[in-house]
């Protein structure tokens, strides 16, 4: 009788990091490509590049992160005033400062 409840906890303690961890694996692979691209192509920076972006997608949601990296790509170019409605309005602030500090979490957890 005692199993029922422990079989339902435990069914919802592993769904759990599934609905947290949301990011498609076309945006895994994308990341993880331009981060070993920037890191030389090596066995380590494939480790690297991997662990980062698990530690930001553990922090994170995908829809998150997308408009975080869609506003710095935007900011980035050459828009001047144009670009200020991806650096101005607080909501896009909020995102880009959620992704480096994911960011910067994710540096000091997989340096080796």
């Amino acid at each position: 009788m005692m199993r029922a409840p422990l079989v339902v906890a435990l069914l919802i303690a592993l769904s759990i990091p599934a609905q947290a961890n949301d990011f498609p694996t076309v945006a895994r692979a994308d990341y993880v490509l331009g981060c070993m691209a920037a890191n030389g192509n090596t066995r380590e920076a494939l480790e690297r590049c991997s662990c980062s972006l698990d530690a930001i997608a553990e922090q994170m949601s995908y829809a998150r992160y997308e408009a975080a990296e869609t506003a710095l790509r935007m900011q980035a170019g050459n828009l001047g005033e144009r670009a200020a409605i991806f650096r101005d309005p607080p909501g896009v602030r909020g995102a880009v400062d959620e992704l480096r500090r994911a960011q910067a979490e994710a540096t000091l957890r997989c340096a080796r």
